[in-house]
């Protein structure tokens, strides 16, 4: 495999552009998440809220542009199949993010009074690219496949994914906030949980029977027993937030960040699974990530633009949350 740059020159690039979009999801997941939940507080708690993601959501949204341009200049068949079956979709994504972004910036330049609207606005673009990545997804688990059948599932996905981030805004508001605003969050937690489990179960049970491929994959011995772990981990990570949850708070704010990172443990496992039930598979069940690949002499470019952009990604990601570490204030809105 690895003596020839045809077969493990995808294979990086497919590693390389999964890790861009599980990170994206992550971290953008969970200051959409905090752009839903803006809305449920009195306008006199919301700087509060935006604080905490002021100095880190410029960085987020850098992993997807990564993950698109990989797609893009590493496997360019498949970006135009799949931005074509999903054009609707990531048009309104982007204009979610575009609305997002533009209230962010002019929320902070108006008075007092004339807030309210655009936090609205912040809250409408936050929900609208949270609810197109979602239908997205079950579009793509689907097989970019649209019936009936599909874009029902599709929207069931979309709302548990827009739940689901919400839960990770209230895990980061646990883990950046004090006072009435964390017992909010611990509240909104609890409560958001529910659509990260939904969402996991409706891929996950979806998934199988796309294809028979899938199915033989999962269900076959003895591929069935070492995919064990991957529900087990999910039902015990399940299990343990709702009991961790109505522990918090704990004094001198012991165990804050656990909610993060256990719902980020779980979006981890779900990934795996996607992952391992779509490989070698990009475009799901028509093209693989050797078919839909670049050149080698090309991607062979790429990589070294690869190897320089991803370490200053990370890097400058890293920095910004080491920097803004600890609890936010209003201050630590740009």
């Amino acid at each position: 495999m690895f003596d020839d740059p045809a077969v493990w020159l995808p294979f990086v690039f497919a590693a390389l552009m999964g890790l861009a979009i599980l990170i994206y999801v992550i971290l953008d997941g969970f200051d959409l998440g905090i752009g839903m939940l803006v809305i449920l507080t009195p306008p006199e708690e919301r700087d509060t809220l935006i604080s905490t993601i002021g100095p880190f959501w410029d960085a987020n949204e850098t992993w997807l542009v990564l993950a698109v341009g990989l797609l893009l200049v590493a496997f360019p068949i498949a970006h135009g199949v799949i931005l074509t079956a999903l054009y609707g979709p990531v048009a309104l994504m982007l204009f979610g993010l575009i609305l997002r972004g533009v209230a962010f910036e002019f929320r902070a330049k108006v008075p007092f009074e004339r807030k309210a609207r655009w936090d609205l606005a912040f809250f409408a673009g936050s929900a609208l690219a949270a609810v197109a990545q979602g239908y997205m997804l079950g579009i793509y688990v689907m097989g970019l496949q649209v019936n009936a059948q599909t874009v029902l599932f599709s929207l069931i996905v979309a709302g548990a994914l827009a739940v689901a981030y919400s839960f990770m805004g209230a895990a980061w508001l646990i883990l950046k906030t004090s006072g009435p605003i964390q017992l909010k969050a611990i509240t909104w937690a609890r409560r958001g949980l529910w659509g990260l489990v939904l969402g996991l179960a409706a891929v996950s049970a979806a998934t199988p029977l796309v294809s028979i491929r899938i199915w033989q994959k999962w269900t076959e011995l003895p591929a069935i027993l070492w995919l064990a772990p991957l529900p087990i981990l999910s039902l015990a990570l399940i299990i343990g937030l709702w009991r961790f949850l109505a522990t918090l708070p704990r004094p001198g704010d012991r165990g804050a960040a656990v909610p993060f990172l256990m719902g980020a443990g779980l979006f981890l496992l779900g990934f795996i699974g996607m992952a391992y039930s779509f490989y070698p598979y990009v475009v799901p069940e028509r093209l693989t990530i050797w078919q839909a690949a670049s050149a080698p002499e090309s991607l062979r470019v790429i990589l070294i633009g690869a190897v320089i952009v991803l370490p200053l990604i990370a890097g400058y990601t890293a920095l910004s949350y080491t920097v803004f570490r600890g609890k936010a204030s209003q201050e630590d809105i740009h």
